[in-house]
């Protein structure tokens, strides 16, 4: 059985990779580049006093930051997300016939079921993206294990599905991969950006894909640094990278990631970039538009399997 495995260097970083020699994945239909749209769902596992916690998030559209004390005008640009911005998304993501991976914090779901249940009703993939809307840096072990466990729990109840995928809000400890394979029920993270590839990596007799995520085609560009100052910037430029890949397909198939936010580009103003990407890459036969468990089992199932 030939394997494909990225051992880390002696000092547990990998500067190679595949080098020249890119794994063909054969990805269905003899597609040039596989796509998976992840929309992430965060709305309710952000910071914010009002909850009880000591701050409030950082990361929004307004300029203004109250520091300290509850923020309301904060906390309604988050709910924009959930009340407004999934049901465009999602009719958008619908009227092409496009399944994504919808990446959730635990204690969003936990605190609006309903819209994790609409999701996996529509047959898009529940993943995890961590209990809440926090980086794992500095996390003690203990209680990464716990929050592990708590989104696990938390998706499961709700949507009668485990989920199989996990990404942290960068950065992820030390420890993270190693847990969520411990675990036992996850098939890939995303706590990667290294790399317009999956790789697999072997723990003992498991066997654990990365699924490289990307942030420059990522609509939160909107919001922290202002690269994209409306939709057609957001989707020249996705649309750009879909092109080279496209065109690098033809030799060597690659994957490539589109992050989405529902507070961002639910945004009548941005929402146009979506259906913008979404018609060229389904006017092409040879692209494979699919859920990031679906790339996962595919490449594991293609790249493992005796030749």
């Amino acid at each position: 059985m030939k394997t494909i495995d990225l051992w880390p260097a002696s000092d547990g970083r990998d500067f190679w990779g595949y080098g020249s020699a890119k794994p063909n994945p054969h990805w269905p239909g003899d597609a040039r580049v596989a796509v998976s749209f992840v929309v992430n769902f965060e709305e309710g596992g952000e910071y914010a006093v009002s909850d009880g916690d000591d701050r409030n998030e950082a990361v929004h559209e307004v300029e203004h930051r109250v520091v300290g004390l509850p923020d309301p005008g904060l906390d309604s640009h988050f709910e924009y997300g959930t009340r407004a911005g999934w049901w465009r998304i999602a009719d958008v993501l619908g009227r092409h016939d496009v399944k994504a991976t919808v990446s959730a914090c635990g204690r969003a779901v936990e605190r609006l079921p309903r819209l994790a249940q609409d999701a996996n009703r529509r047959g898009h993939e529940i993943a995890a993206h961590g209990w809440r809307w926090e980086s794992h840096a500095g996390m003690s072990e203990d209680d990464e294990r716990q929050r592990i466990a708590w989104t696990v729990a938390a998706i499961a109840k709700a949507t009668g599905v485990r989920p199989v995928g996990w990404h942290t809000r960068a950065p992820a400890s030390s420890n993270t991969r190693r847990l969520l394979v411990e675990e036992g029920g996850f098939l890939y993270d995303s706590d990667a950006y290294n790399d317009d590839l999956p790789y697999t990596l072997a723990y003992g007799p498991r066997r654990h894909v990365v699924m490289p995520y990307a942030f420059d085609t990522n609509d939160m560009q909107f919001q922290t640094t202002n690269r994209f100052r409306g939709a057609s910037d957001f989707a020249d430029y996705v649309l750009e990278a879909f092109e080279w890949l496209y065109r690098e397909g033809l030799q060597a198939p690659k994957m490539m990631s589109i992050g989405l936010h529902l507070r961002v580009i639910g945004r009548p103003g941005r929402i146009g970039a979506l259906e913008r990407i979404l018609s060229t890459m389904r006017a092409r036969d040879d692209v494979w538009i699919a859920r990031r468990d679906e790339i996962a089992r595919h490449w594991l199932a293609r790249m493992t399997a005796p030749k």
